[in-house]
């Protein structure tokens, strides 16, 4: 399971929450140190109308700069970028981000898959996905292009979720190169980046 920790191989890493996300988001970035080296880019499913006030409540706990995406934005390491509230957030080809308010997808907006997908065709087999708890499937479909591109995918346990929808559904669409409790992820997330 852990054949791919490779040091200096990965570039990003892309999560995906739904239902019970903020507390998830809370304990990883609380347990990630101010050196690690990858920028990570986020989709949490938010209320259309909600203001920037996750990114506030992570960046205040965490060691890393935690901030809402801004379009046109260069990717830089050890910060997390987290999609705005009824955008799409994506990757382009030079590496900064997009943000789009195209028809939501899996009835998201923002949408996990659309930030995997967009991710995979940039890094290809240099990214790293997480999935976490939540309702429904988004997700599923993204995980699936990480794979397809050699990336590493990791999958929190369905019975550590708060809620198992996107984990199980995310483990019926691939096999997963880790299937981790939520207190593990911060770890592997670091022997990956090379930062252990």
């Amino acid at each position: 399971m852990g054949s791919k920790i490779c040091s200096g191989k990965y570039k990003a890493v892309v999560m995906g929450v739904s239902t019970g996300g903020v507390k998830a988001l809370k304990y990883i970035f609380e347990n990630l140190p101010a050196d690690f080296p990858l920028p990570i880019l986020v989709v949490s499913h938010i209320l259309p109308e909600a203001d920037n006030g996750l990114a506030t409540l992570l960046d205040s706990v965490s060691a890393l700069n935690v901030k809402e995406a801004d379009e046109g934005e260069p990717l830089c390491s050890g910060t997390v970028y987290l999609a705005p509230p009824n955008y799409h957030l994506l990757v382009d080809s030079a590496n900064s981000l997009e943000l789009s308010v195209d028809p939501p997808v899996n009835f998201a907006r923002p949408s996990v898959d659309v930030l995997f997908e967009s991710a995979s065709l940039v890094f290809g087999s240099s990214l790293v996905a997480v999935i976490m708890t939540g309702a429904g499937n988004d997700g599923s479909q993204g995980v699936m292009a990480v794979k397809g591109a050699g990336g590493v995918v990791i999958v929190q346990n369905p019975e550590d979720a708060e809620m198992d929808g996107m984990p199980k559904s995310a483990l019926n669409a691939v096999e997963p190169d880790f299937i981790l409790c939520l207190i593990d992820v911060p770890r592997i997330l670091q022997e990956l980046a090379g930062a252990l």
